[in-house]
């Protein structure tokens, strides 16, 4: 899998991958000091949980899986960074085993 590479704004949380009936793996790198999680339902506070909050090292890759909860709800990968940046990840889809990328 390639590696992408998304321009982010600063400021709250904004969705970067979305999922619906997916199962997924992403791995997380740039840039530093970035948090990233999983957010699994319709996006309102109380319709919604939050699952597997990472900071971002800059140094090592971050993983998060989403589970495919069926129609229930979407899971969105999502990041809040303090300055205007690229976000660099790759992301597999499917429940298969996925080893961590090597750090470039």
């Amino acid at each position: 899998m390639a590696i992408k590479k998304k321009f982010v704004k600063k400021g709250g949380w904004q969705t970067i991958e979305s999922f619906r009936n997916l199962s997924g793996t992403g791995f997380f790198v740039y840039p530093q000091g970035a948090r990233i999680r999983v957010r699994y339902g319709s996006g309102k506070r109380w319709r919604g949980f939050t699952w597997q909050e990472k900071k971002l090292t800059g140094r090592q890759w971050m993983k998060l899986s989403v589970a495919d909860i069926g129609t229930i709800a979407r899971a969105r990968i999502q990041i809040s960074v303090k300055e205007d940046t690229h976000v660099t990840y790759q992301i597999y889809l499917g429940d298969s085993a996925v080893l961590m990328p090597e750090l470039q």
